[in-house]
């Protein structure tokens, strides 16, 4: 019966990430699948088993706390003070890059064709395992200055005290293993959509696990599975074209503006049409430049949501059918751009429980029992549902994220106190996946049987989100 209730339990949390009843339903057989999987792993024994006491572990986690006492909250502080948004981190990368090289990495700048994207690899390296560290460092833009008022300011110095604890146990202990530290840009901005384009550019290949940490109100961990913090996304730009003319005579021209118009009148006109989960966020960046003259130039920027990537793709056709529309009605042209996107990304349990004792044991507060719904370690889901890995989000703040008290909090006791706690937790977490090749293979059993699973949710919602017929006039 308890094994039972159990299964029963997961059931519920797993359920979560699946956020309308057409994909719960959708899901069903897949959610049992993966609450099979997740049963037979008994990841609590393993974390219990892990999490014993271990003086070598207890130390590399004690040197990361003491780099970040000593050293890395300082920096914080510093890339906090001096805010600047993404791909434009021109003073923060110099900061991290040369605490880096003083510490034993090679650093490669300019990783995917971004100049503020870097990669770190320490020169003691011993091949496998590969850990990957992922730092952020951008800030946010807010209307009257760049702010951190995400944290990233601290993603770097966290990372990197966990990277320097771990390359200083490989270079002691003369054991094989490798450390490289990946710096990624603009995580706030696409386009670019930075580890996207440096997924696809194939930096991160060889990894075999990926770590990063992220600022949160509360000390939490995802559940087992798929899904992503802010829905799938396309970032789409429809740049419209009309030809000019005096606006006493405006039939001489096109009305670009019109045409961007009439694409937001076109989208409400079909939101009837388009289940209600769906998320359309556009605004106007271009407008025209002069009220005597007809704009023959228009441009409206697009976030299109949706909870899964299947359905998202029948929302983005009526939103570019819009615009084609709009512009077969107004005389002009419009070009669509879809810069960049985010799906969802891959959660593993293995990870995330052992990350979230770690985090706890080193005095983590504001502490939110019950994992929270599946969802990768980073946004665009590219990078996390191809390499196995966690995000460390102990509480360094009481604000939410993207306010101006976050940043504060950042520069305080609650940030700091957040940041070593996730410093000390990856740290801790890196070793163990260093040293024990069976923890190894249950982190890589439970990514591939998830990953499976994905593929198998995606191909039964193809199943439900049916077109309805629509027969030609007569």
């Amino acid at each position: 019966m308890g094994m039972k209730l159990a299964c029963l339990g997961l059931l519920g949390v797993l359920a979560f990430a699946q956020e309308t009843s057409t994909e719960r339903d959708a899901a069903r057989d897949v959610l049992h699948k993966m609450s099979d999987l997740e049963t037979s792993l008994d990841v609590r024994t393993i974390v219990e088993k892990i999490t014993v006491n271990n003086p070598a572990r207890d130390q590399v986690a004690a040197r990361a706390k003491e780099l970040m006492e000593k050293e890395l909250l300082a920096m914080s502080d510093d890339i906090t003070k001096h805010p600047e948004i993404g791909f434009e981190e021109y003073k923060s990368i110099e900061k991290l890059t040369t605490y880096l090289k003083q510490h034993g990495f090679e650093v490669t700048m300019g990783a995917a064709n971004m100049k503020t994207a870097f990669v770190a690899r320490y020169k003691g390296n011993r091949g496998a395992p590969n850990l990957g560290v992922i730092l952020e460092y951008d800030a946010l833009r807010g209307t009257t200055r760049a702010f951190h008022g995400d944290q990233h300011s601290s993603q770097g110095p966290v990372g990197m005290a966990a990277a320097v604890a771990i390359a200083e146990l490989l270079e002691k202990s003369k054991m094989p293993g490798s450390v490289t530290v990946f710096g990624t840009p603009g995580e706030e901005m696409m386009p670019p959509n930075a580890k996207t384009d440096m997924f696809k550019a194939g930096v991160f290949n060889g990894m075999d696990i990926l770590v990063r940490s992220h600022s949160s109100s509360t000390t939490s961990r995802p559940a087992a599975g798929f899904g992503t913090c802010c829905l799938n996304i396309d970032g789409v730009k429809y740049t419209f074209s009309g030809a000019p003319s005096h606006q006493m005579t405006p039939w001489a021209g096109r009305n670009a503006l019109e045409a961007v118009i009439h694409l937001f009148n076109n989208i409400d006109a079909v939101r009837s049409s388009i289940r209600p989960e769906a998320r359309i966020q556009g605004v106007i960046t271009e407008g025209g430049a002069a009220p005597n003259v007809v704009p023959d130039r228009a441009v409206a920027d697009f976030y299109i949501r949706y909870p899964d990537e299947v359905y998202l793709a029948q929302v983005r056709e009526f939103v570019d059918n819009a615009a084609k529309a709009a512009a077969l009605a107004t005389g002009t042209k419009v070009k669509i751009d879809n810069y960049g996107q985010d799906r969802d990304g891959i959660a593993v349990a293995s990870l995330s429980e052992l990350a979230f004792s770690y985090m706890k044991k080193y005095g983590a507060t504001r502490i939110a029992e019950q994992p929270g719904k599946p969802q990768g370690y980073e946004e665009t889901g590219s990078v996390s549902s191809e390499i196995p890995g966690i995000g460390f989000s102990a509480a360094t703040s009481t604000w939410p994220n993207h306010t101006y008290e976050m940043e504060t909090d950042a520069l305080g006791e609650i940030g700091h106190k957040g940041f070593t706690v996730d410093a000390q937790a990856m740290a801790a977490l890196l070793y163990d996946y260093l040293t024990h090749p069976e923890y190894r293979g249950q982190v890589k059993r439970e990514f591939d049987g998830i990953k499976t699973l994905f593929d198998e949710y995606k191909s039964s919602l193809r199943k439900v989100y049916v077109k309805p017929n629509v027969v030609d006039p007569k």
